[in-house]
């Protein structure tokens, strides 16, 4: 009975796993710029880009970019500026925090081909959008 018993369940396997039908992905179709999803902000590695935090709160924030800079007082309406890219310093982390504990929102946008504009708003969850990451790879995460 035990010397059946790995033969029952490999052929019960085998019928339960055929009996699934497989799940067929179909390709869809958009016309650019009227029903295409938006397309991820994401640079070409290495390339050297100006990365912009602009200040749209009420409030001073404070923005450090991580290894490059002491945290920086930013007022409402302030753009702070940083150059990156090249082989030398192919990451950027830029931190930042509103000074009366606040909860931030953040937008990036690419206005031109070598420029990454963070804006940071109020709002969001409790905790709040808190750092920008733009990878190695050209692609950038928020956190």
């Amino acid at each position: 009975m035990y010397k059946l018993l790995p033969g029952v369940l490999m052929a019960t396997a085998l019928m339960l796993s055929g009996a699934e039908q497989p799940k067929l992905a179909q390709a869809g179709t958009c016309v650019a710029a009227t029903s295409c999803g938006p397309q991820p902000v994401q640079f070409i590695p290495g390339q050297r880009i100006t990365v912009e935090v602009a200040n749209l709160t009420s409030g001073v924030l404070r923005v450090q970019q991580v290894y490059g800079t002491d945290a920086l007082p930013v007022s409402p309406g302030q753009v702070l500026s940083f150059l990156r890219g090249g082989t030398v310093d192919p990451n950027f982390s830029v931190v930042f925090w509103d000074a009366q504990g606040a909860p931030l929102q953040v937008n990036i946008r690419k206005p031109e081909a070598r420029l990454l504009r963070i804006e940071v708003r109020p709002g969001g969850s409790l905790t709040g959008d808190r750092s920008v990451y733009l990878r190695d790879d050209g692609r950038i995460n928020i956190l």
